[in-house]
């Protein structure tokens, strides 16, 4: 039991300091080839965030665990909905964009209703994971015509969300990113096995499901990324990256993740329950409801949201 909580921990620290040393690198390749900002933002950055959600689910589905693969993706968007943004909230009111509110919160939202729906016969087979992977490149095609097609927001935004993953730093020579992005790539698969092995060990001594383990460690686990961020932006004032940042990482966890990984083994559940799917949704719905209130989301708001996955929890332990 001792050593399976070593590989729990030793694994998160690998796959949390690996997505970091991977978007770095890819960020350093990205401004050498003159990729504007926003683009950097909007695709190498929000994915390099959501890389310990793939490669554990991806890990975790190979290894014959779909539970822990589906229930770290759940587990994940709950905690990025409800704590995330309620903690980031509560630090900081979080201003939302009319865009925001129009586009990514709905298509957010429609992506969680469809993944519920894809899980009635308790399977996501290849074909469903093609039609998630089909609407996120139809999302990021969205996103970045939409980016084009306002200039003035988005390139703020853009910057900001650059700025965050550390763009406008000394510049990085070409062989130095390529170690980065290597090195990164090597922490998270090596530390994606270790994490999964050790979550799955723990799982079966204690009796408790894959799918519960999913939901609570490995997804709080896999979120760290997004919890710092989202945290750092609001109190310093940059709402629009905590928002954008959990609006992303949901839209690729669910989408991408989902997608690239049913495509290559698909995947058949057991543990992950419609109440489960259910809060999904419910916290999607609730992030849009408060978003229409002066397209703010209040200290009063926040603190809901971490009281519904406070709830949520006590009920899955």
């Amino acid at each position: 039991m001792l050593l399976n909580i070593v590989f729990i921990v030793v694994g998160i620290a690998l796959v949390l300091w690996g997505a970091d040393r991977l978007t770095d690198g890819a960020v350093a390749v990205a401004e050498k080839m003159k990729m504007p900002q926003i683009v950097i933002g909007l695709t190498i950055v929000a994915m390099g965030t959501s890389m310990p959600e793939f490669c554990v689910s991806l890990v975790s589905a190979l290894k014959g665990t779909p539970d822990l693969a589906v229930g770290n993706i759940v587990g994940s968007n709950i905690f990025n909905a409800l704590l995330i943004v309620g903690v980031a909230a509560m630090v900081s009111p979080m201003t939302i964009l009319k865009t925001t509110v129009r586009k990514d919160i709905p298509f957010a939202l429609v992506s969680s209703v469809v993944l519920m729906m894809m899980c009635f016969d308790g399977k996501i087979g290849r074909i469903d994971a093609a039609v998630l992977f089909v609407m996120f490149v139809a999302f990021m095609y969205m996103t970045l015509q939409g980016a084009k097609a306002d200039r003035s927001v988005a390139q703020q935004e853009g910057e900001l969300i650059a700025a965050e993953a550390g763009v406008g730093k000394k510049s990085m020579s070409a062989l130095m990113s390529a170690v980065w992005i290597l090195i990164g790539l090597a922490c998270l698969i090596g530390g994606s096995n270790l994490f999964v092995e050790g979550a799955t060990q723990v799982a079966s001594q204690l009796g408790v499901s894959e799918a519960v383990i999913g939901l609570t460690i490995v997804a709080g686990g896999t979120s760290l990324p997004e919890l710092a961020t989202s945290v750092v932006s609001a109190r310093k004032g940059n709402s629009g990256i905590a928002i954008g940042n959990v609006l992303g990482s949901n839209v690729f966890n669910v989408l991408g993740i989902l997608g690239a990984t049913g495509l290559v083994s698909p995947m058949v559940m057991q543990g992950i329950t419609m109440t489960d799917l259910s809060i999904l949704v419910i916290s999607m719905i609730l992030i849009w409801f408060f978003s229409f209130t002066k397209y703010t989301i209040e200290r009063w708001e926040g603190a809901l949201l971490t009281a519904v996955f406070l709830g949520y929890m006590w009920w899955l332990i």
